[in-house]
């Protein structure tokens, strides 16, 4: 074979080997961007699933406010830790917001409730009785959607942390999400139901 034909097709090969390369590296990459849009949007679909339960706490708050309000000698700040987490509107808050908000929610109720055990007269209240009662309802919910958003988050971060997402997320503007976590203490006593004789029944949001 010619000196010219041999040389023009090793380059030849070598044009064919860099594209197959580059291919390869190409389907490697958005295989990469995919899984993580694809777990982005878990995410997301998640915390929708778990924010309906949330705006239906925040929308019960004022209620139980106004209930508790009507008893003169009730300690204020526990009143007041709460109405000053609702000084934004909802629907104009982002996620991490919603989160960090509603996270420090469940702390005041909790507190808010273990007052309340000091009040039989407020315990047997017909609203606040409603309202304990929903407020229970709607802490379950919320704890079984954070037990699946959480999931999500966890799946999402490892592929933005682990090889080779943690190369390619920073690239395409990807960062780990933040889980929604309380502690414990606040997740036993957030929600108490009280019977009509204003009695605890136990029960506490999981």
């Amino acid at each position: 074979m010619p000196h010219g034909q041999r040389q023009e097709g090793e380059t030849m090969n070598g044009l064919v080997i860099l594209i197959v390369v580059l291919l390869v590296i190409f389907i490697f990459v958005m295989g990469t961007y995919n899984r993580l849009v694809s777990c982005s949007n878990r995410v997301k679909e998640a915390f929708a699933t778990m924010d309906v339960y949330l705006k239906k706490r925040w929308d019960l708050i004022p209620n139980l406010v106004n209930t508790v309000r009507g008893y003169a000698d009730f300690e204020k700040s526990a009143l007041t830790e709460i109405t000053g987490l609702r000084t934004k509107n909802y629907s104009d808050m982002s996620s991490a917001e919603k989160t960090e908000s509603n996270e420090k929610l469940t702390a005041g109720l909790a507190r808010l409730f273990a007052v309340a055990e000091a009040y039989p007269e407020l315990k047997a209240n017909a609203s606040f009785l409603d309202l304990s009662s929903k407020l229970d309802k709607i802490e379950e919910d919320i704890a079984n959607a954070r037990k699946y958003y959480n999931a999500e988050v966890r799946n999402y971060n490892d592929q933005v942390q682990m090889f080779p997402g943690n190369i390619f997320a920073p690239m395409f503007g990807f960062s780990a999400e933040k889980m929604f976590e309380t502690a414990a203490e606040e997740r036993e006593n957030v929600s108490v139901s009280f019977d009509a004789e204003g009695k605890s029944d136990g029960k506490s949001a999981k």
